[in-house]
C-alpha cells in the first residue's frame, strides 16, 4: 500500500522569460494603480495653493473683462456719432 502513494514532489517546469517579464508587469501595474489610487485620495497642500492662485487669476481675469467692457462701448459710440456726422 506504501508503494501506490507517491509523497515526492510534483514536478513544475521553470517559468520561461515572457512569464516571468509578465508577472513582474503585472506587479508593477499594481503598484502603479495603488500610487494613482493614494495620490487622488490623499490631498496635498499644493493642490490648495494652486486651487488659490487659480481663483485669484479668475478674479483678475473678470476685472479685466469688466474694463474691456465700457472701452468697446465707448468705440461703438464714436463710430455712431461718426456715421449721424456724415
Amino acid at each position: 500500500m506504501s508503494e501506490e502513494l507517491d509523497l515526492s514532489p510534483p514536478e513544475v517546469p521553470e517559468p520561461t522569460f515572457l512569464e516571468s517579464l509578465l508577472r513582474y508587469g503585472l506587479f508593477l501595474g499594481a503598484i502603479f494603480q495603488l500610487i494613482c489610487i493614494l495620490a487622488v485620495i490623499i490631498p496635498t497642500s499644493k493642490g490648495h495653493e494652486q486651487e488659490e492662485t487659480e481663483s485669484s487669476d479668475g478674479r483678475a481675469a473678470e476685472q479685466m473683462k469688466k474694463s474691456k467692457g465700457p472701452a468697446t462701448q465707448i468705440r461703438q459710440k464714436l463710430k455712431k456719432e461718426s456715421k449721424k456726422k456724415r
